[in-house]
């Protein structure tokens, strides 16, 4: 069959050319006679909300478990057999591999392509990597009209980068020292009901180190993570020590999350407000998503001084609604380091975006590990082959739950 892939970024308006590839108009006249189906996160954000709502979930109808609990490999497995039963003639693949570790994407590519010989597939994709193998033509929505080329004639662009020359601003004020180390976790267990999560976690973070937190999805990385921010009531009674203070001896949450920055996809997708690029980044000075009180002068030039950092200094005033998906990742993770906390935690910063922004998520993100003394951990499914992090922590999952390896 002639598979096809279409090269898109976070500009691109997929639902239009869904709809297009659906209507088999234009460069698709292809699939004006062929019935089709749509496999994509947006899909299964759909069915978790009716799900809520009306308490619908065809895609595991013969379960009780609710289906927002699924880990994403699960999500796009039950998804994929419920498209499947329609019988399709072609699928839109839109970004099959977002989400995904590397066991998933590995597992989910070998589906596709037994599917491939009955089944013609559609494949949207922002990272040129998850190409899958066996696509014929490639076409760039990016441009103007869409053209198809052979897909071996592919090839990649390099974006503008961070301005280098242009240094971080320092703090507002010096955040007290958290003494000799972040946090340190001690032979850390954490099941729920019977099933087991960690086993037995050792893991040391020192001020100014640079980590990357790798692992399979569902191996307990969101776990560790809300046991450092002390969100976990399961830290309690384990040997655990954050920012100086030992798990239960009277710490509040809040005592620990003043010295944490953080920042997850989530939170943009869950953002309604209307405010403008400089007032979001402003918020981070007073732990709101969004600006809800006047800024000082003071503020106000110190966010501008982020956003020449981020090369968007024209954009200050622009809603951030507005701006790009990956605009607003680079707003969000400076906001998330605006005021240097000892740690920050950037947790899927770069999901979803294409390669160009992912680039300049994790340029960004080097840049503040090396001019500041914070302690970044960078938590990804996927390695981003320009992360500079020196370190490693990676969970593998057993039977037993997962255990952690220092990975040089």
């Amino acid at each position: 069959m002639d598979h096809r892939a279409i090269i898109v970024d976070n500009e691109v308006n997929k639902k239009e050319l869904i709809e297009l590839i659906q209507q088999g108009q234009g460069a698709f006249h292809f699939a004006s006679e062929l019935q089709g189906a749509v496999f994509s996160h947006a899909v299964i954000e759909y069915w978790i909300e009716e799900e809520a709502r009306h308490d619908l979930k065809p895609l595991v109808n013969k379960t009780n478990q609710p289906f927002r609990t699924y880990s994403s490999g699960e999500k796009k497995k039950a998804l994929l057999q419920f498209v499947l039963s329609h019988q399709p003639d072609f699928l839109i693949l839109d970004n099959p591999f977002d989400h995904l570790d590397t066991a998933s994407r590995e597992a989910l590519a070998a589906q596709l392509q037994e599917l491939s010989a009955a089944i013609l597939m559609i494949q949207l994709v922002s990272r040129i990597a998850d190409i899958l193998p066996f696509v014929t033509r490639v076409a760039d929505a990016r441009k103007q009209s869409i053209s198809w080329e052979p897909a071996n004639s592919l090839l990649s662009t390099n974006p503008s980068i961070s301005k280098k020359d242009v240094p971080i601003p320092p703090p507002p004020k010096p955040h007290p020292s958290p003494g000799p180390r972040i946090f340190k976790l001690v032979n850390v267990s954490v099941a729920y009901g019977d099933k087991p999560v960690l086993k037995d976690i050792s893991w040391e973070v020192k001020p100014g180190e640079f980590w990357e937190l790798s692992g399979p999805n569902g191996s307990g990385k969101t776990t560790i993570l809300s046991m450092i921010t002390g969100d976990n009531p399961k830290a309690f009674g384990q040997d655990i020590e954050i920012m100086g203070y030992r798990k239960g001896s009277g710490e509040s949450v809040w005592d620990i999350k003043k010295h944490i920055g953080y920042f997850s996809p989530a939170i943009t997708y869950r953002f309604r407000g209307n405010h403008s690029a400089i007032n979001m980044l402003i918020s981070g000075l007073y732990d709101s998503i969004g600006l809800y009180v006047k800024p000082s002068e003071t503020a106000q030039l110190l966010a501008l001084n982020w956003l020449e950092v981020l090369d968007m200094r024209a954009k200050a005033k622009l809603n951030f609604r507005d701006l790009t998906e990956g605009e607003r990742r680079l707003v969000m993770c400076a906001r998330a380091m605006i005021k240097h906390p000892p740690l920050l935690i950037l947790d899927e910063p770069t999901s979803s975006l294409d390669d160009n922004s992912a680039r300049l998520v994790v340029n960004l993100v080097n840049k503040m590990a090396a001019e500041s003394n914070t302690a970044i951990i960078f938590v990804s499914h996927r390695r981003e082959p320009d992360l500079e992090a020196p370190n490693n922590f990676n969970l593998e999952m057993t039977a037993a739950g997962s255990f952690g390896i220092v990975i040089d």
